[in-house]
């Protein structure tokens, strides 16, 4: 019931922020802190407890799920199910979630109650995602992402909220709709076979889809490419993130971009792997013109939110360059980049949140010299700019050093293109601290430095990526069974490049695990209602 517990604790605070807010505006915050609380503890209980566990190649696939029906007659089930990877993602959820709602403590002084239903309840459709093993259920928690997060940027966002908000609906929506398509047809192609009509993600996995596979594989191609998001279908994000509120943009940068890249690794690279090489070069191509583009656009813009933006355009793009590269040191250096960008880039988005609440501008034109009035803010913003420019030693680093390694194996071209993205990085990263901290300053005005609250925020953000920098094998122990499965099944006789911290173990390199990888554990499939382990 862990896993249930974990959703419903988000569901039912919205709903208690929601009301409380009538009461008082303090309240509303309070509820969001304890239930993002009560899941940051579940989430450390499972993660201590199975850490031995999941850090071991075995032939199981879920360190916990919970099957019931839901609506049999039309082979949907309420299935929920958790290996290394979903566990690494849900904590980074939480995580992010808390960091998010006390970074936006003071910002939002309107209808409080509503903005953290908001919150909560997009946090839990993001928790669904990365729970659900049926399908239906999948595409359920997808659209419950989308509405809460069209309501953040709608009401609580800047001068053109209203446009962006909208954009992001339109864009979201019809990827979703491409992936309904996919999902309806991976449903009948099954039936049709086997007699056996069923959402369940492992018995649709293995389906033979022949001539339909491009097709099929395309619907999900396109609902993930626009959440990760790939070149050209990113134009919804810059004005997304410009107008969303600071928990928006953290939420919007640090956790609904990592949904698509989620979505990638568990459900396109194990669904056709002939479709899948044949896309590969492709989806490549489409991660190395993200990195570049991105960069050259984020050195190009003149609003600070928009910059950010445009450098998360850049950091996707290595997420999508690893994963279509089919190698799995690169896959396991696109698990620890998912968590590193969440952390970094949000920490930038909660610093630019704070410039403009001071400045009431979001315009580089008009900052410049502000380290003499808030050294503390500049030194926050020169770490996290050294770590979006992947300074040895911090998150970024290691994530990019392994994509680029594991690429290099698979198709050296596209990593040495790649790798002037990390030029590129550091151009922009440093452009950025130099025209808000330093030169001449812009007013004579008293700027205020980071208070408490702030500084505990980024304190702990800043923890996570110099921990991640110097000492990642947690997080890569952690996805290693789950990242040799699906790179079993979406390339087999491909089976190197497992990074392990246990070299004597003959598992090491991937090639035992079982190809079913994203479904269900060996004999589990025919576990009926209340099936929990």
């Amino acid at each position: 019931m862990m896993l249930f517990w974990m959703l419903a604790i988000l569901v039912v605070g919205g709903i208690l922020a929601w009301a409380a807010g009538r009461l008082n505006d303090r309240l509303p915050r309070w509820i969001a802190v304890c239930a993002l609380g009560a899941d940051l503890v579940l989430v450390a209980a499972v993660w201590i407890h199975n850490y031995r566990a999941v850090s071991l190649l075995e032939s199981r696939s879920w360190l916990i799920e919970l099957r019931w029906d839901w609506i049999p007659s039309f082979g949907a089930s309420f299935h929920l199910a958790m290996d290394g990877l979903s566990l690494i993602l849900l904590a980074l959820t939480i995580f992010l979630g808390l960091v998010a709602v006390v970074a936006s403590w003071t910002e939002v002084r309107t209808r409080v109650g509503f903005f953290h239903f908001n919150l909560l309840w997009v946090l839990a459709g993001i928790v669904g995602v990365f729970l659900a093993a049926d399908l239906f259920l999948f595409y359920f928690f997808w659209e419950l992402m989308l509405v809460p997060m069209y309501f953040l940027i709608g009401i609580w966002g800047h001068e053109r909220r209203v446009p962006a908000s909208v954009k992001f609906f339109l864009f979201t929506q019809a990827g979703g709709l491409a992936m309904l398509l996919s999902i309806l047809a991976l449903y009948f192609i099954h039936g049709r076979a086997t007699g056996v009509y069923t959402f369940e993600y492992a018995a649709l996995a293995g389906t033979p889809l022949g001539a339909a596979a491009p097709w099929v594989m395309l619907g999900f191609l396109l609902a993930f490419l626009v959440k990760a998001p790939g070149v050209p279908l990113h134009t919804w994000l810059p004005d997304a993130h410009a107008q969303a509120p600071t928990a928006g943009s953290v939420i919007l940068a640090g956790l609904l971009l990592k949904t698509g890249a989620y979505g990638l690794i568990r459900f396109v690279l194990p669904l056709s792997p002939s479709a899948l090489r044949a896309f590969a070069p492709f989806g490549m191509a489409i991660g190395v013109a993200g990195i570049l583009y991105g960069a050259k656009l984020a050195f190009a813009q003149s609003d600070l939110k928009r910059m950010v933006a445009y450098t998360s355009v850049s950091h996707m793009g290595f997420v999508l360059l690893g994963i279509f590269s089919l190698d799995g040191t690169a896959l396991q250096g696109v698990v620890l980049q998912i968590v590193c960008h969440g952390v970094s880039t949000g920490a930038l988005f909660i610093l630019a949140g704070a410039i403009q609440e001071r400045l009431r501008t979001r315009e580089l034109s008009a900052m410049g010299g502000l380290w003499g009035h808030a050294p503390r803010m500049g030194g926050a913003a020169l770490l996290f700019a050294l770590a979006s420019l992947g300074l040895p030693g911090l998150g970024n680093f290691a994530a990019e050093f392994l994509i680029l390694f594991g690429t290099f194996r698979a198709a050296p071209v596209f990593a040495v293109v790649a790798s002037l993205g990390l030029i590129a990085s550091t151009i922009y990263a440093l452009s950025l601290f130099q025209r808000i901290f330093q030169g001449p300053k812009s007013a004579e005005a008293p700027f205020r430095d980071l208070g408490p609250r702030e500084i505990g925020v980024l304190a702990a953000l800043a923890l996570v990526i110099i921990w991640l920098g110097l000492y990642p094998q947690p997080v890569l122990d952690t996805s290693r069974a789950a990242v040799a499965a699906i790179q079993s099944a979406a390339a087999p006789g491909r089976t190197m490049g497992i990074v392990s911290a246990h070299p004597a173990c003959p598992a090491a390199a991937g090639p035992n695990v079982s190809p079913h990888v994203a479904g269900e554990p060996a004999g589990q499939a025919g576990r009926g209602k209340g099936g929990q382990r």
